[in-house]
C-alpha cells in the first residue's frame, strides 16, 4: 500500500469534503469487492493445485496406491485422503 496526497488526485470539492471530517491524518479506501481476487486467482496457484488433485484423484482411480502418491506429491496421507474424496465428490456433482 502506498501513500498518496489528496490533493494531487483527488478533486477540490471532494477533498474539502473530506477535509471535514479529517485533517492531516491517514486515510485507508478499500477496493470495491468485486474487484478483489480470491486466494490464488492472480498468480495461478489456484489453477495449479485444482490441476494437482485432478491428478492426484485421476492416478488413485487407475490403481496408485495411497502410500505411491504420498511419495511422489510430498503430502501427508490425511491431505491425499481429503483430496481424493473432495475431487471425487466434484466429479460426481459435475456428472449430475
Amino acid at each position: 500500500m502506498s501513500y498518496k496526497n489528496g490533493k494531487d488526485f483527488l478533486p477540490p470539492s471532494l477533498l474539502q469534503e473530506l477535509q471535514k471530517y479529517i485533517q492531516g491524518e491517514l486515510v485507508y479506501i478499500p477496493k470495491l469487492e468485486q474487484t478483489r481476487a480470491g486466494w490464488g486467482e492472480n498468480n495461478g496457484t489456484r489453477k495449479l493445485i485444482e490441476k494437482r488433485n485432478r491428478e492426484i484423484y485421476q492416478m488413485y482411480k487407475s490403481g496408485t496406491s495411497v502410500l505411491e502418491l504420498i511419495q511422489r506429491f510430498h503430502l501427508s496421507e490425511d491431505s491425499i485422503r481429503k483430496i481424493i474424496v473432495k475431487t471425487r465428490d466434484l466429479v460426481q456433482n459435475v456428472a449430475k
